[in-house]
């Protein structure tokens, strides 16, 4: 595609996640199952809410502004990579991958601060339950979603801003299943530095900010939980687990991706990281969330029972 080492590159080629013609059939089969019980679950979850009066509370309305942004997370990776699987031209233009670069990076940054404020409602709920209409009105619930959608829109628009400062020109090879921003970095023939820096820098403000909010709020929960009676314990604990559980799975593939202490993983192991933050992650939420919680089952029966 490139002549010599100074024409400037317009599209790039996606490697995906394996080079084995044997395989890219079943790839696709099992990814498009997955694509489709993750829109499933995350769009039905949505609908469920909306169509429950019951369930128009603050944690139900943080609970589907998480779907959404796992179903933009899927859909910003899945669509592209499964056309791959089944095409022998995987081919993408600068900006297309500038564009699903953006649409994932908001979801993520988005997904980090509406699970720090849902660890802030459930520390209301269970520590103030007097003043929690007080504390979390309808009106300032849909403003910190709106504050959480905004500043993943701003973070993922300045690193994108970032990288058209750049010039590719060495190679058109992405080693990687969609534009993931440090596999872009690698193929760039203009320093990149900055870009890294900043990478690095809002990274871990934004992970840390956000996951060190969600440990300060679950440990005065936990507080005030061992002070509950039995039933109330339970009850309280049932209600955050699945909480934690999906915390822990998020911000454990984030850090080792993006904030990663001394070893750097191998190219396998990357693809690992991101395909589980990217796909399995948004296909696994809406179940975490949805088994253990006795409105969301009983409002889907009240539902079929119809």
């Amino acid at each position: 595609m490139i002549e010599d080492n100074q024409t400037l590159l317009t599209e790039f080629v996606l490697t995906g996640l394996t080079d084995q013609p044997g395989l890219q059939l079943p790839l696709f089969l099992v990814f498009l199952l997955i694509y489709l019980f993750t829109m499933l679950g995350n769009l039905g979850l949505i609908a469920l809410i909306w169509k429950g009066p019951h369930l128009h509370t603050p944690m139900y309305l943080f609970l589907s502004s998480l779907a959404f942004a796992d179903a933009c997370t899927a859909s910003s990776v899945t669509p592209k990579m499964l056309m791959n699987f089944l095409s022998k031209n995987h081919e993408i233009s600068l900006s297309e991958c500038f564009i699903q670069f953006y649409l994932f990076g908001s979801s993520a940054t988005t997904e980090c601060f509406l699970l720090s404020i849902m660890a802030y409602d459930r520390y209301v709920a269970i520590c103030n339950p007097l003043l929690y209409p007080v504390l979390m009105p309808n009106r300032l619930c849909a403003q910190l979603i709106c504050f959480s959608y905004f500043v993943g829109f701003l973070h993922s628009g300045l690193h994108v801003c970032l990288l058209t400062r750049l010039a590719f020109c060495q190679s058109n090879i992405i080693h990687y299943f969609y534009c993931e921003i440090l596999q872009l970095l690698k193929i760039s023939c203009t320093d990149p530095t900055v870009n890294l820096l900043l990478i690095l820098i809002f990274s871990a403000f934004i992970q840390v900010f956000t996951f060190l909010t969600v440990i300060v709020s679950y440990s005065y929960i936990l507080f005030a939980v061992l002070r509950k009676c039995e039933k109330g314990r339970s009850k309280a604990l049932s209600t955050c687990s699945a909480h934690l559980l999906s915390v822990t799975l998020f911000y454990g593939t984030l850090f080792l991706m993006y904030v990663r202490p001394g070893s750097v993983p191998t190219e396998e192991q990357d693809k690992m990281y991101s395909l589980f933050y990217t796909i399995i992650i948004p296909l696994l939420n809406p179940f975490i969330y949805s088994l253990r919680n006795k409105e969301v089952i009983g409002a889907l029966r009240r539902i079929m029972n119809k």
